[in-house]
Order: C-alpha cells, then structure tokens, then sequence
C-alpha cells in the first residue's frame, strides 16, 4: 500500500499484519513483532475459551500452547480481508509433549482445522477471535 501525500509511512494492510502474526509471532514465537503487529490493548479469544488483552495477555495464551506444543505450527490455508477486516482458515500442527485439554502427551502428533477473524486499525491488529476444531484436536490427544 503506498504512502498518501503528507505521510510518512502506510500503515500496513490488515492481510500483511495476519500474515505476519501467524509467521513471527506464532511461529517463530519472536516476542519483539508483538508490538508491531498488535494494538496495547488488543483482545484475543482463543479455542481454549480463554479471552485475553493486552500484548502480556496474548503471550501467556501463546506460551501456554507452546508449552504443550513447543513445535505448534499455524498454516493459513485461506485469507480474505476487505476494510480492516479479516478471516483466515487455518492448519494447526505439531507435536504434544506438554499437557493440552488436560491430557499429557508423549510426542503425539496433532493437526486439527480451524477458523480466525480480525479486526485492524491504525496498521496493528486490534481484535482477533480464533475458532478451532476441538472435536478433531481431541481426537489425536491421547
């Protein structure tokens, strides 16, 4: 997106920031892209039901996945956005070793399906609501 007259910078569009919070903040887990990509008190509900705010909030959700899943890998299948707005379908995958939905796992692995929707202003990330297919993630627990 190119800069308007009299700016500095373009923010970025709201499908560069999804991109980008699912390669490097998700990932590749580098806590020094959440600032860039999410607003201070961005609002998070993950598949887990937890809903979180604020850049310390979202991390403790990631941590707490990547404790379980230290390998937790997010794949965006599909990606549309219109005005701020965004929806992505994803492939959640990895390998448990932690305990996730209460169940310990000895290096199973897991891929289950999922849906996200965002919301954008100012060029960060501002709300995202994560919906995912606990029924199959189950399934591979063991």
């Amino acid at each position: 997106m190119p800069a308007r007259a009299g700016s500095t910078l373009a923010s970025p569009a709201t499908p560069d920031l999804v991109r980008r919070f699912y390669t490097d903040a998700w990932n590749r887990w580098d806590d020094d892209a959440v600032p860039e990509l999410l607003a201070e008190d961005f609002v998070f509900r993950g598949s887990l039901g937890d809903e979180t705010r604020g850049h310390d909030g979202w991390r403790g959700y990631r941590d707490r996945i990547r404790a379980a899943v230290p390998d937790f890998h997010n794949e965006i299948v599909e990606l549309v956005a219109e005005d701020g707005r965004a929806a992505a379908r994803l492939w959640y995958s990895g390998h448990l070793h932690g305990t996730l939905l209460g169940r310990r796992g000895n290096g199973e692995p897991i891929g289950y399906g999922g849906a996200a929707f965002f919301t954008a202003a100012g060029g960060l990330l501002t709300i995202a609501w994560v919906l995912g297919d606990l029924e199959t993630l189950r399934r591979c627990l063991p």
